[in-house]
């Protein structure tokens, strides 16, 4: 049993490097500008970013692609 998580460990792990590598940057930074337009009013009302993105899974990645981007350091990464 232990052998099986940690090999599905492991495959999660190749996955996500997987999905890092093969992602089109300007297409998902454009959409992630626009989830934060769409959730600025939410922010602006004084929800926090992270009761927001607990909520919206798009939020979440976004927060994930814009945290990669900026450590790749992807022309148009911006914080959230």
């Amino acid at each position: 049993m232990r052998t099986i998580c940690l090999a599905a460990a492991a495959l999660a792990l190749m996955a996500s490097s997987a999905d890092a590598a093969m992602i089109d940057w300007q297409a998902e930074l454009q959409r992630c500008r626009a989830v934060r337009e769409a959730v600025a009013p939410l922010l602006q009302a004084g929800e926090g970013i992270s009761a927001v993105g607990r909520s919206n899974r798009s939020v979440r990645r976004c927060i994930w692609i814009q945290r990669i981007a900026l450590r790749k350091k992807i022309p148009g990464a911006e914080t959230w």
